[in-house]
């Protein structure tokens, strides 16, 4: 990301990468996921059900409800209340287990939602909220559709013909594609904020500044809703609660999204990559506190 700052002409030449670069790492992370953890949870549904219902539905009504009683620019209320309908993104499944939170929920959460948004998130942000988008409703759920669907059915095809076996010896050079494929997208997606920081320097402060603010205030209201499942569940659920797929509303939007609705999604990378490493400490002591092993 701060290569893609510091490189503005390195980040317009990455930007036509920037779809490949999110379904590339998206496809690899269902590929080594464990999916045992589905036919687990499948005989306990009521938590994922929850959970789900929770970070597609509760998560942006509530946040749209914080926006309207909130004199911001329309522009990034949209994005906080686009971002906060999406799913949470893959990687809360790999902090979960570093960080001793319960991995195999964060798992079957982010699969089921993951799976379901491109039905749920139209539908919240342009219909039931009426959020001005320039994109219709069925456009918008097609470009979502595939861009979730061609992961999905590529990770199953790739499972069933080359077998989990062979996929397992080769992790480190799939993770080593994954990483790659991150760098490009981190870098493509900053493509015009440097631009921006230097014609509308407070404007770039504000919305990074939201993008943190919000990141924390949904992963303390998500942890506060399940609380009373323990904290192990409860973080775990607010961890997917505030770290969001923004990325792939982006590249669904494609150029219909206003910029300052692109730049909230491209600073929102900063608190997902910077918080869980600040906040590991909490988890790591809630979960001591409450008695209860890692998933490692």
């Amino acid at each position: 990301m701060l290569i893609g700052l510091a490189v503005p002409p390195l980040a317009t030449a990455a930007r036509p990468l920037l779809a490949p670069a999110l379904l590339i790492p998206l496809t690899i992370a269902l590929l080594r996921l464990d999916w045992r953890h589905l036919y687990d949870y499948a005989r306990r549904p009521v938590l994922v059900a929850m959970a789900t219902v929770w970070l597609l539905g509760v998560s942006p009504l509530v946040m749209w409800l914080v926006v309207r009683g909130v004199p911001l620019p329309p522009a990034l209320a949209q994005a906080l209340v686009l971002a906060a309908a999406s799913s949470p993104v893959t990687m809360c499944a790999t902090v979960s287990l570093i960080v001793g939170l319960d991995a195999a929920l964060a798992v079957v959460v982010v699969v089921v939602t993951t799976a379901l948004m491109p039905l749920t998130l139209p539908a919240m942000s342009l219909w039931l909220l009426g959020l001005d988008v320039d994109i219709g409703l069925a456009t918008f759920m097609a470009r979502l559709s595939w861009l979730v669907g061609i992961p999905f059915a590529v990770a199953l095809v790739a499972r069933r013909l080359v077998g989990l076996e062979r996929l397992a010896r080769n992790a480190r050079p799939l993770d080593a594609i994954a990483v790659i494929s991150l760098v490009i997208f981190a870098i493509a997606i900053m493509g015009g904020i440097t631009q921006a920081a230097f014609e509308r320097p407070a404007a770039v402060l504000g919305t990074l500044a939201a993008a943190f603010a919000s990141n924390l205030a949904l992963q303390l209201l998500g942890t506060l809703a399940f609380w009373r499942l323990g904290a192990r569940r409860a973080l775990t659920i607010g961890l997917m609660t505030g770290n969001l797929n923004m990325g792939i509303i982006l590249v669904a939007l494609a150029d219909k999204a206003d910029f300052d609705i692109v730049m909230f999604f491209a600073l929102g990378q900063l608190p997902m990559y910077m918080l869980p490493a600040l906040l590991a400490p909490l988890y790591r002591h809630a979960v001591r506190r409450e008695g209860v092993g890692t998933d490692a």
